[in-house]
């Protein structure tokens, strides 16, 4: 850590930045090149030479149906030869910085080291898995005449982008995806084909996106990238679709951000063990400024609290102490005098800032402390959307 001169990168900088990160992750990162235009790109140097990096994009996220700023980290490495010298704690908090004064209230990574980000304040707000399915068992399932009385269209209109935007927002985590969205995807997937779904004669109500890999015994496998569905009927016509390519290709994968965490397949899928589940390292999720945050989510009309809380260290000694005050939609988070009616650490904050926390039992269960009634009320401030991040960066 001692030395490190963390800098905005220039182009020769990222350059050697490149280099370094395909060394890192064992492949050239394409994204590095595709996501600096719309990112802010710093290294760190030591004697000189780069040995850490990576991106930073300012993007909202929906927490609670409004749009949050966000510090969403992208492409970070450090040289392996510096691995276990702890230089991505002083590169983290570097790269944060640049963000947090452009107004970004959280930070989100997608990262494999989780325990490590843990120590440093993250939480991993929900599992990640891959689904593999035969097209022949989704035809079976959902290609029923419901299924079939939707219109399919190729390619997007505004209205399926107004109906992705809705979407998101009813769920913690999405992007409000940025201008530049749809150009980088088809830059990383060229054979990224778009569909909508609608009832005839009324507005799409369904938005599916996929595209196409190599099967290591199969030839090719239908890959979905996005899956944004209204309701269970125009859900169950999107994957009555994909099961319809069953004719030359047998598998479809769902990609770690291309289904919203409910079993659409477990449940309809009719054979036993038919689906294979994959987990896949989570999205992580820091509130920079509790009280900022807190102010700028949105809060379900329902929810209320009035609750002192307090921040405390992994070994449970008190650092931070607030009253929680959650009405009419509205919620502030101020500093408080009176002792905690809970006590939770940041990560575990940022788990029930995300509705990490469906009950006051699982709460407990994985650590926060208080009264059972003062808990369900805290839990149910949030639970009204569960947390999914259907972007991949």
């Amino acid at each position: 850590m001692n030395n490190l001169d963390i800098r905005e990168a220039d182009d020769d900088l990222w350059a050697e930045y490149t280099r370094l990160a395909a060394r890192g992750y064992g492949h050239p990162v394409s994204d590095l090149a595709r996501l600096r235009p719309h990112a802010d790109a710093r290294v760190g140097l030591r004697a000189g030479r780069v040995v850490a990096g990576g991106l930073g994009l300012l993007v909202p996220q929906y927490f609670g149906g409004r749009p949050v700023p966000a510090a969403c980290l992208a492409g970070g490495s450090v040289a392996p030869e510096e691995r276990g010298e702890h230089l991505s704690v002083p590169m983290l908090a570097a790269r944060i910085r640049v963000l947090r004064e452009r107004g970004a209230a959280l930070a989100t990574v997608w990262t494999a080291s989780t325990g490590y980000a843990r120590r440093l304040g993250w939480a991993a707000p929900a599992q990640v898995f891959t689904w593999e399915v035969a097209t022949d068992h989704l035809k079976q399932a959902f290609d029923h005449p419901r299924a079939q009385a939707f219109e399919i269209t190729h390619g997007e209109t505004p209205g399926a982008a107004r109906l992705q935007r809705e979407l998101a927002g009813r769920w913690n985590g999405p992007w409000q995806r940025p201008a530049w969205w749809d150009a980088w995807q088809h830059e990383v997937h060229p054979d990224l084909a778009t569909y909508r779904f609608a009832a005839p004669g009324q507005d799409c109500t369904g938005l599916l996106s996929l595209g196409f890999s190599s099967h290591p015994l199969e030839g090719r496998r239908v890959v979905v990238q996005d899956f944004w569905a209204a309701d269970d009927r125009v859900a169950a016509a999107m994957l009555a679709f994909i099961g319809r390519h069953n004719s030359r290709i047998p598998t479809a994968l769902f990609e770690r951000t291309g289904l919203p965490p409910v079993p659409l397949l477990q449940q309809g899928v009719h054979r036993a063990g038919s689906v294979v589940a994959r987990h896949w390292h989570p999205w992580m999720l820091r509130v920079l400024d509790p009280a900022r945050a807190v102010a700028l989510r949105g809060w379900s009309a329902q929810a209320q609290c009035d609750l002192p809380l307090e921040l405390v260290t992994e070994d449970g000694e008190a650092t931070e102490r607030y009253t929680l005050r959650v009405e009419n939609g509205e919620g502030v988070l101020e500093p408080g005098h009176r002792p905690g009616r809970l006590t939770l650490t940041r990560p575990q904050f940022a788990l029930w800032y995300a509705g990490g926390y469906r009950t006051a039992a699982s709460a407990g269960l994985a650590g926060l402390r208080g009264d059972p009634g003062d808990l369900a009320r805290f839990i149910g401030a949030t639970a009204d959307r569960e947390p999914w991040l259907p972007e991949y960066f």
